[in-house]
C-alpha cells in the first residue's frame, strides 16, 4: 500500500512536469501562463514565495495529511496562513510604489490655516518668561542665612565678637567651679530650671497572709510577728513563705516542702520535710529542724544558718551564689559551727581541673535563740 502511495505521488509529480512544458509552448512571450492555479509573469518575490510552497511547504502538508488526525488539522491551518501571505504579496506586487510627499514646515502651516475659509488666523507665540530673580527671593526668604553669610565673609575679624573670659570664670585655675558642673552661668542668659525628678513613691503595703489555699500553706508578707503557728498538717501540703521580715514561723507535724522567698531576718522552725526546703533570694535567715529533712537548698542568699537535729544529719545540703551559710551540729548539749565554703581553688593535675573548698576556721556558736 505504501509502494502505491509513492507511485502515485510520483505519478502527479511527472503530469504537472509535462503540463508545465506544455503551457510553455503555447503562451504569448512575455506572459509566463498559469499552471496549476498559480498565474506566472509574477513578481520575483511572488515568485520566490511560490517555490516555497513548492518545495518545503508541500513536502509539510504531505507528511501531515499521512499522520491524519490533529496533525492535518494543523497543517491546513499553516497552508491557509501561507496563502494569504502569498496574496499579500501578489497584491502588493501589482501596484507602484507611492511617490514621496514635501516636508511641511511651520510657514506653510500657517499659510494653509490662513487660507482657509472662515479660520481667524491662530494668535501670535507667547513672549518670553519673565526674569526670575532666584538670588533676591532666596535671600528675602531667609534672614538668618544672609546674616551668616555675612559674618562668615568677615574672615578673620569674625573673632572680635567674641566674648573675653576672665581668670575667675575659667574653670581649671577655680576648683570650685568643676564642683558646680563647671559651667559659668552666662550674663545674657537666664537659666530657667529644669523639669524635676517625680518623686519616688513608698512601696505599697499588702496585707499579711497567713491561710491555707488548696494544698499551699501561703505565709505572705509578715513583719515583726513572732508568734506565726502553722499546726494543722498533712503530708500532701506544702509551705510558701514570701516576702516576710523580722518574724519567726513555726511549722508542726509532717510536711511535704517548705519554700523561703525574698525574705529578711526571717526564722524557721519546723518538725519533718519529706522533700526540700528551699531558700531563695532571701537575706539573714535562720532555721532549725526538730526532725528530718532529706535535703536543704539554698541559692541567691546572704547569711544563712541552720540548726540540724541528731536525726537529720544525713542531710545535704545544696548551695549556690550565696554566702555567710553556717551549718550547726549538735554537739554534747551544746552546737558546733561549721561553715559552709564559699571560696575555691583549682588546680591542673595533669590530666583533669581539680576543684576543693578552700580551708575556713572553725568556731564554737552559743545556744540557738530559736529555742
Amino acid at each position: 500500500m505504501a509502494e502505491m502511495q509513492g507511485l502515485m505521488e510520483r505519478l502527479e509529480q511527472a503530469v504537472g512536469r509535462l503540463e508545465s512544458l506544455s503551457a510553455g509552448l503555447h503562451r504569448p512571450p512575455g506572459d509566463c501562463g498559469e499552471i496549476n492555479g498559480v498565474s506566472g509573469g509574477v513578481a520575483p518575490s511572488v515568485e520566490a514565495f511560490d517555490k516555497l510552497m513548492n518545495s518545503m511547504v508541500a513536502e509539510f502538508l504531505k507528511k501531515s495529511r499521512i499522520l491524519a488526525g490533529d496533525v492535518e488539522t494543523h497543517a491546513e491551518m499553516v497552508h491557509s496562513a501561507f496563502q494569504a501571505q502569498r496574496a499579500f504579496l501578489l497584491m502588493a506586487s501589482q501596484y507602484q510604489q507611492p511617490q514621496e510627499g514635501p516636508v511641511a514646515s511651520t510657514a506653510s502651516a500657517l499659510s494653509v490655516l490662513s487660507v482657509g475659509p472662515g479660520l481667524p488666523p491662530p494668535p501670535p507665540p507667547p513672549g518670553p518668561p519673565p526674569p526670575f530673580d532666584s538670588e533676591g527671593r532666596r535671600e528675602e526668604s531667609s534672614p538668618s542665612r544672609s546674616a551668616l553669610f555675612a559674618q562668615l565673609n568677615q574672615g578673620e575679624a569674625i573673632t572680635k565678637g567674641l566674648r573675653h573670659v576672665t581668670d575667675d570664670q575659667k574653670t581649671y585655675k577655680n576648683p570650685s567651679l568643676r564642683a558646680h558642673g563647671g559651667q559659668t552661668p552666662s550674663p545674657t542668659k537666664s537659666h530657667t530650671p529644669g523639669p524635676k525628678c517625680p518623686q519616688s513613691h513608698p512601696p505599697k503595703k499588702h496585707a499579711p497572709v497567713l491561710e491555707l489555699e488548696g494544698k499551699k500553706w501561703r505565709v505572705e508578707y509578715q513583719e515583726d510577728r513572732n508568734d506565726l503557728v502553722i499546726s494543722e498538717t498533712e503530708l500532701r501540703q506544702v509551705a510558701y513563705i514570701f516576702k516576710c521580715s523580722k518574724s519567726t514561723l513555726q511549722i508542726k507535724g509532717k510536711i511535704n516542702s517548705i519554700t523561703i522567698d525574698s525574705c529578711k531576718k526571717f526564722g524557721l522552725v519546723f518538725d519533718n520535710v519529706v522533700g526540700i526546703v528551699e531558700v531563695i533570694n532571701s537575706k539573714d535567715i535562720q532555721m532549725q529542724v526538730m526532725g528530718k529533712v532529706p535535703t536543704i537548698s539554698i541559692n541567691k542568699t546572704e547569711g544563712c544558718h541552720i540548726y540540724l537535729s541528731e536525726d537529720a544529719l544525713d542531710c545535704e545540703i545544696v548551695s549556690a551564689k550565696s554566702s555567710e551559710m553556717n551549718i550547726l551540729i549538735p554537739r554534747d548539749g551544746d552546737y558546733r559551727e561549721f561553715p559552709v565554703p564559699e571560696q575555691f581553688k583549682t588546680a591542673w593535675d595533669g590530666s583533669k581541673l581539680v576543684t576543693e573548698p578552700a580551708e575556713i576556721m572553725v568556731s564554737e556558736r552559743p545556744p540557738n535563740p530559736l529555742t
